[in-house]
């Protein structure tokens, strides 16, 4: 899959006018249809050739990193967010909703009572970075199945706390990784609540994906039939503003 991002540094090395013309390229609707119709084969090769279930390598507790690194938001700076934070996140509250039969408003201390799955995974960046990290947190699958996902639903949003500008941060992810076994909403790292830089109190753990689909601050659960009418139609914050891949599988 080539993105656009690949297509503007082979211009730049290869001089003003090749650059220019991929700029044209890829402001042209049809070429990034072109793209995007690419990646979804690219996707569904990946699935041919690999078990759905697979999981992603996991680790000892030796090797978990010495830090583990915050990167995007440390802090989302609306006064909302600092009460709750204040708080001890006391009275924030999990919306699942969208296509499900049973809309779902889920407080912390439920989803501290319960099943946790822990999990010691890599965190791929895509900047080229990666750290191990000890993640605790409720399986994404459990709470879909109570809210009891309809027919009609394709995908899962994760609605985020952080303002980027003018709008809230949000990613996705269809329903073959929302049910994978390693897909959880973290609320413990490396055997402590999940700090503040790090996503608390919830964050997305996707651990087949690269790092910028492990949503941070998820305040809401989405279910969807179409990610066009969301944010800018590509599925994701960096997806919108910065045409990169919607599956980033590894």
């Amino acid at each position: 899959m080539i993105s656009r991002r690949a297509l503007v540094g082979f211009g730049a090395s290869a001089g003003g006018l090749l650059l220019s013309g991929c700029d044209r390229l890829t402001a042209s609707p049809s070429f990034r249809e072109a793209l995007q119709g690419g990646e979804a084969l690219s996707m569904r090769a990946q699935r041919l050739l690999t078990d759905r279930g697979a999981l992603a390598p996991e680790f000892d507790a030796a090797q978990r990193s010495p830090v583990f690194r915050a990167n995007g938001t440390r802090r989302p700076a609306s006064a909302d967010y600092a009460a709750h934070a204040a708080n001890g996140f006391a009275d924030w509250r999990l919306r699942v909703d969208g296509l499900v039969a049973r809309p779902l408003r889920v407080s912390m201390a439920q989803i501290g009572t319960m099943p946790a799955r822990t999990q010691i995974t890599r965190h791929d960046c895509v900047e080229g970075w990666s750290a191990i990290g000890q993640w605790t947190g409720v399986p994404l699958k459990l709470l879909l199945d109570q809210a009891g996902v309809r027919p009609a639903a394709r995908y899962i949003v994760f609605h985020c706390a952080d303002d980027y500008g003018p709008v809230r941060y949000y990613e996705s992810i269809d329903l073959v990784d929302a049910f994978h076994p390693q897909t959880i909403l973290a609320w413990g790292l490396n055997g402590r609540r999940l700090p503040v830089e790090n996503g608390a109190p919830l964050r997305l753990r996707v651990e087949r994906m690269l790092g910028y689909k492990h949503a941070k601050y998820v305040e809401r659960v989405e279910a969807v039939a179409s990610l066009a009418a969301i944010g800018g139609g590509q599925g994701g914050y960096w997806e919108d503003s910065n045409d990169y891949e919607w599956y980033a599988g590894i």
